[in-house]
């Protein structure tokens, strides 16, 4: 009895155009989306990202596979493949996932045996400090380079060869220590890698 009283008391006592507004729900819709629609389409982009990132790295194997095929059978060195020319073959089979095949970073070499292989990335994973006379601008951006420089050594007949592809994703969604990034400049590295024997090929 005493509630409904003071409900009554409260509607008597405020204006009838307060009382109005404080009923009136029709934006109400509009605010829960404006809450909502970051938080939202934040997790849809980390999801779509997730998938591409996945996607990619799955392309970028198959691609190293069958670019080196051309190197265990022979075929390359017969034909004089170059570096540069190596790399396109790895590109023509990434169907444009990768924004610029330019940044891929091949190493391939000869090593003695299986055992040998070491697939170490050619990366830092943490950022030194500014050396004496270096600005943190510069000190980044060695950060950011390759640590080691490209190698095309694709041997001869029953040489065993080491092929090593890596790439520097660039992350569109950021979530800090719970994104895809993996490397001091936010972006995230992806690695390919084969080892093989050379088939008996004809050297000439």
């Amino acid at each position: 009895m005493a509630g409904r009283l003071a409900s009554w008391i409260g509607r008597a006592l405020l204006p009838r155009r307060r009382r109005g507004f404080a009923h009136d729900e029709s934006g109400v819709t509009a605010i829960e989306f404006g809450l909502l629609a970051l938080p939202f389409f934040s997790i849809l982009g980390a999801i779509l990202e997730t998938s591409l990132v996945f996607l990619s790295s799955q392309v970028l194997d198959s691609a190293v596979q069958d670019a080196s095929r051309l190197l265990r059978t022979g075929q390359a060195q017969r034909a004089g493949i170059t570096p540069a020319q190596f790399k396109t073959l790895v590109c023509d089979r990434l169907y444009g996932l990768f924004p610029d095949c330019d940044g891929l970073h091949i190493e391939i070499k000869v090593i003695a045996r299986f055992q040998d292989v070491d697939m170490t990335p050619p990366v830092k994973w943490a950022c030194d400090a500014p050396a004496a006379g270096q600005t943190p601008a510069q000190a980044a951006a060695d950060c950011a380079n390759w640590t080691r420089p490209e190698m095309f050594v694709p041997g001869v007949a029953t040489n065993i060869v080491a092929v090593q592809v890596y790439y520097k994703w660039p992350v569109i969604v950021p979530f800090g220590g719970l994104g895809l990034s993996n490397l001091p400049d936010g972006r995230r590295l992806m690695g390919a890698a084969t080892v093989f024997r050379n088939e008996p090929f004809p050297s000439s």
